[in-house]
């Protein structure tokens, strides 16, 4: 018998390279352009902060941040599809709050685009401001797509 999604509590762990086949299978399922497997790797061996989240013995989500400068770059925030809209992405997102103020860093920044209103949302609901724009930074069907630029000061 599975047990209800909603009775567990998930953990947060950090990311090993053992975690990328499971980090393929969210990131292809979540996003039409989705982040490449060596993407994921060099982060992890490079050594970003790579966090997971974990629900029983799956993963379902992950947050990628790097720190340098007294600045928090969060890159990547994803909860997979079938466990979206139960506040996981919140979680992540407190999270990599803490783990920017433990690196000492001042604000977070982060790219969000604007076909992804969703995550604008959490970003907002959350105190993320927006301060700017990158032209064509993402791919996206026809062409390229703007990213929305957000900081949260810390």
């Amino acid at each position: 018998m599975v047990a209800d999604p909603s009775s567990i509590v998930p953990k947060l762990r950090r990311l090993s390279a053992d975690d990328v086949d499971r980090i393929m299978e969210i990131e292809l399922a979540a996003y039409p352009f989705p982040w490449t497997r060596g993407i994921f790797i060099d982060c992890i061996r490079v050594g970003y902060d790579c966090w997971g989240m974990q629900a029983g013995s799956s993963l379902i989500g992950y947050v990628v941040q790097t720190h340098a400068a007294d600045e928090c770059h969060l890159l990547n925030l994803c909860v997979a599809p079938d466990w979206q809209r139960r506040g996981l992405g919140s979680l992540l997102l407190d999270h990599s709050v803490r783990l920017a103020r433990r690196h000492g860093c001042d604000s977070i920044f982060l790219e969000v685009r604007p076909s992804n209103p969703a995550g604008f949302g959490l970003y907002e609901k959350r105190g993320f401001e927006v301060v700017g724009e990158r032209p064509d930074y993402y791919t996206a069907d026809r062409g390229r797509e703007n990213a929305i630029v957000m900081q949260l000061d810390l």
